[in-house]
């Protein structure tokens, strides 16, 4: 077992956060699995394994599904937590089949790829509105301006949430998302307490006044789906859906948009090739989606005991996926450091895989594909202005702030 001292992962030091890729080469080169004592957990650095873990019945996203906390040997949360754990504990992301089975089976003939498409036209018309107040102010924040009002607002129109409802949802979506990270504090669970509270209230006044008018909006489709058994949507699980849509819906878009926007500013070469041809825009999505992942670490409990590389894993035992070390195995991906966005074979794993694969990634693809559009045509000669700091997260990736002039 290594010593947590002996690692270089070091999720709470600002120079790890602001670039973790080194210490992740160290961790692929000292094995495939390392045990990390201040989270009690499980490192897997290498895409391979990360991939297969993803995909592997042994392991799950709860427990509670086959066990009792302390048949796992685990403690409860506590009480004072429940309205979180609640809400999380009902999307389909963090249960197991059956029930996210059925869950997944009935949001799906809600959210369809039909859904999706519909959208395509708001979220461009969306994206080049926003670009276009950006260009006439000269310049801004990319992050408050672009990043964060677009997926938010699709998200928004696409649950049928009217305009004057949406200041909190950011907020609300910001303070549960970090629960998310490593050994959050008891300040971050209140916060995501209130938020979930809050945010269960609005959506089942929403629900309720949906059954009594249905609209051609996804909650509306969410209380409509059932199945041949007629199998519904319980009012909970509706509300925890619908959260989770806009939690991972817009983290990851908004920090995909300022890391890839980053990245690019720091590699002038391959913006100027971007820019200089417009159809390298979707490789270039996949591309900055994997150089600097969103979402960096993904967390799974050992339900059967498994073994990698000779180590035997213990149920009970948590692992955590490290996406963004996954993301730059030299194994998979050919000179990982370097960003390059005619990048064909990119088998990233930042929408994860398995049955947990993000339900949302084409969505996310569109508005992805938007914005990096409209700015390239409507801003070719975006540049940055001041070095933007690392926001102190280290699970869900991102920036303070994108500061950028248009001359």
């Amino acid at each position: 077992m290594t010593a947590q001292s002996d690692l270089a992962f070091d999720p709470w030091n600002p120079a790890f956060v602001a670039d973790p890729y080194p210490a992740y080469a160290e961790l692929r080169a000292r094995g495939r699995v390392l045990y990390y004592e201040p989270t009690d957990q499980w490192l897997v650095p290498h895409h391979a394994d990360v991939s297969a873990l993803l995909r592997d019945r042994r392991l799950g996203r709860t427990y509670q599904h086959r066990f009792s906390h302390e048949d796992f040997g685990r403690t409860p949360p506590p009480p004072e937590h429940e309205p979180f754990h609640t809400l999380n504990d009902h999307g389909m992301l963090d249960l197991e089949p059956p029930d996210h089975t059925r869950i997944r089976r009935l949001v799906s003939k809600a959210f369809t790829p039909r859904t999706v498409e519909r959208l395509k036209p708001y979220v461009h018309g969306l994206a080049n509105d926003l670009v276009a107040r950006l260009v006439e102010a000269g310049g801004g924040d990319l992050l408050t301006d672009v990043a964060e009002p677009l997926p938010v607002a699709v998200i928004a129109e696409m649950l049928g949430i009217p305009e004057a409802d949406r200041a909190p949802l950011r907020p609300w979506s910001a303070d549960i998302c970090g629960m998310y990270e490593l050994n959050p504090s008891e300040e971050t669970a209140r916060r995501a307490v209130r938020a979930s509270v809050e945010f269960s209230d609005y959506l089942r006044e929403l629900i309720a006044a949906r059954r009594e008018a249905p609209g051609d909006d996804l909650i509306s489709g969410l209380i409509a789906a059932h199945d041949e058994d007629d199998d519904r949507l319980t009012e909970q699980e509706m509300i925890s859906t619908c959260v989770l849509l806009l939690n991972a819906g817009h983290e990851a878009t908004v920090n995909a948009t300022v890391n890839g926007w980053h990245a690019l500013f720091q590699n002038p070469g391959q913006l100027a090739a971007l820019r200089a041809d417009h159809s390298l825009v979707p490789t270039a999505v996949e591309e900055l989606m994997r150089y600097d992942t969103p979402l960096q670490l993904f967390e799974r409990w050992v339900l059967d005991e498994i073994e990698i590389d000779g180590t035997t894993i213990p149920r009970g035992a948590e692992v955590a996926l490290l996406f963004g070390s996954a993301n730059h195995d030299p194994a998979v991906f050919t000179d990982p450091g370097r960003l390059d966005l005619t990048r064909r074979d990119n088998p990233h794993i930042s929408f994860s895989a398995g049955i947990h694969y993000c339900i949302g990634a084409p969505l996310a693809r569109i508005e992805l594909t938007a914005s990096l559009t409209a700015l390239l045509e409507q801003a070719p000669t975006l540049t940055l202005t001041t070095e933007p700091e690392r926001k102190p997260n280290f699970v869900i990736r991102g920036l303070e702030g994108l500061r950028v002039a248009v001359s």
